[in-house]
């Protein structure tokens, strides 16, 4: 019997690409077809194995003393990890192929799109996944399956994916973001709510009260910490009109 968080997980990877067919089809896109598929895989290969592999240091202490590696490996995953390791081998691939355009912009709905039908999937799992908040008293409280009142994280994370999508249209109307800037939109705010997030979930506790995944997020952050600094201190430098200036 195939579980509704592998039914969901399955459906959102499936939707999320064909919607992000449709958009290349109706779009244009400046990457020819034969790279494009080159990135598309080498993201997938980077999802696929940093998703494991920062999902299984989330516990260290669990990793380092599993009797089967191969399976805790499988079992653990999160989007954090498989996020970073799609930018980080899509950004190999890219150089590889000498593909020098933004690449991630058309991702940034379907991905979107595809976490908030995955998310739907974690809900169902309950306490069965460590996908559930921690205790709380506040009325957001729900009973996840051990009879204590919980926060509902996924649901949150449903609800800030919407509101994202939602504040990136609302932005490209307004303004014509520079290529590349949408997806970089797209990341930073993720990972600011993550890095939040986390703390009102139950993790082990590296150093300084953050976590595997808050520790990803920090990281993920300094990546981006030029665009941050422009879109606080000089956003009109992500818009297309700051290359018209120029």
């Amino acid at each position: 019997m195939v579980s509704l968080h592998v039914l969901f997980e399955t459906l959102g990877m499936a939707v999320g690409f064909r919607y992000f067919v449709w958009l290349r089809g109706k779009q244009s896109d400046r990457i020819n077809d034969v790279n494009r598929v080159w990135i598309i895989i080498g993201a997938a290969f980077g999802a696929l194995v940093f998703s494991r592999l920062v999902g299984a240091l989330e516990n260290p202490v669990n990793l380092f003393h599993t009797k089967h590696l191969l399976l805790y490996l499988y079992a653990n995953k999160t989007i954090v990890g498989g996020l970073l390791g799609g930018l980080l081998t899509v950004e190999v691939t890219k150089k590889i192929i000498h593909e020098r355009s933004s690449s991630g912009d058309l991702f940034t709905y379907p991905l979107i799109l595809a976490m908030m039908i995955g998310r739907i999937g974690c809900f169902t799992s309950g306490m069965a996944e460590e996908t559930y908040g921690i205790p709380t008293h506040l009325f957001l409280g729900m009973n996840l399956g051990d009879g204590v009142p919980r926060h509902p994280v996924t649901l949150y994370e449903i609800g800030f994916l919407g509101l994202l999508w939602m504040g990136l249209v609302a932005i490209e109307r307004r303004v014509k973001l520079i290529d590349g800037y949408r997806f970089q939109f797209f990341m930073i705010a993720y990972f600011a709510f993550r890095l939040l997030l986390d703390f009102i979930k139950p993790r082990y506790v590296l150093f300084a009260g953050l976590g595997t995944i808050q520790v990803c997020c920090l990281i993920a952050l300094l990546y981006y910490s030029r665009t941050i600094y422009k879109i606080l201190f000089n956003f009109s430098a992500l818009t297309e009109r700051a290359v018209y200036e120029q």
